[in-house]
């Protein structure tokens, strides 16, 4: 039976990192949020991360709309970009579709994107740079190494292709030496990808996507996605039968999730000492 990977516990202890970091620096880094209309789950996500930021001494800024153009949202971005008083920037996905989201995220100053979405963070992540890279994806790289799992010639299948996670994730592995493939929808004979893996990630969104006929012994299953069924949480991969084959697991909820929160919080730190060390 696998082991139980704790997203909670190894979030709260990289939260108590970042509070003993900004406490012996001196600093209150300042996050500005900015968003668009009222979604439910977004407020939910939002008061997790003003949670998240209190407990690890980061002020969070609030700037809500009910409704805006994309030209308005530009306008308060540039204002917030130029504001030395704030460290880190993040505007609440998804936006409205009146609202153009690419151009959004483009104007953003890549040293204060703490989303990590900024094409030029983004390159800096192509080319094995260290800059503001997404949340989702670091979480997992930093539970990985929390477990003590070597990436160097592993076999890792990632099962989605987005620009939040998958792409940035296969970026990540690849420069941890990992031998990396890809599925999505359009991915022929699934099964023959997903049984070779020593660490299976899914994304997908697909309740019951992967059951234990999927993954081999021993495999390392990373359950990225969040689905409601029957009001319930759950991911992609069917829990109970294929922890009995998994080495590590992680559960839905309670793995992935609160570990992109704490990426943002590292990731706003980061970008208060980007901009110390820019003012200094």
């Amino acid at each position: 039976m696998g082991q139980i990977i704790d997203g909670k516990t190894i979030a709260r202890e990289i939260r108590k990192e970042i509070r003993q970091r900004i406490q012996e620096l001196g600093l209150t880094p300042t996050l500005a949020v900015v968003s668009v209309g009222r979604n439910d789950a977004s407020e939910v996500y939002i008061r997790q991360k003003k949670k998240a930021a209190d407990k690890v001494g980061i002020l969070l800024k609030r700037y809500p709309y009910d409704s805006a153009t994309t030209g308005k949202i530009i306008k308060k971005l540039t204002d917030l970009n130029n504001n030395p008083e704030v460290d880190g920037i993040l505007v609440q996905l998804p936006l409205p579709r009146t609202i153009d989201s690419r151009i959004i995220m483009e104007s953003i100053s890549p040293e204060k994107d703490v989303d990590g979405f900024h094409p030029m963070n983004y390159g800096k992540l192509l080319i094995g740079e260290k800059g503001l890279a997404p949340c989702t994806p670091l979480g997992i790289m930093h539970m990985l190494e929390h477990e003590g799992i070597e990436l160097q010639g592993k076999e890792v299948v990632v099962v989605n292709h987005s620009n939040v996670v998958g792409k940035p994730l296969t970026l990540m592995l690849l420069n941890r030496n990992a031998t990396v493939s890809v599925c999505h929808v359009y991915t022929r004979d699934f099964r023959d990808h997903t049984t070779r893996a020593d660490i299976l990630i899914t994304a997908a969104g697909v309740p019951g996507l992967i059951g234990p006929e999927m993954v081999k012994e021993g495999v390392v299953v990373v359950d990225v996605s969040m689905n409601r069924v029957e009001g319930r949480l759950c991911g992609d991969v069917k829990f109970d039968e294929v922890k009995e084959k998994a080495s590590l697991i992680t559960p839905v909820p309670g793995g992935v999730g609160p570990m992109t929160v704490a990426m943002l919080m590292e990731n706003t730190l980061r970008a208060a000492l980007m901009q110390q060390e820019k003012e200094g």
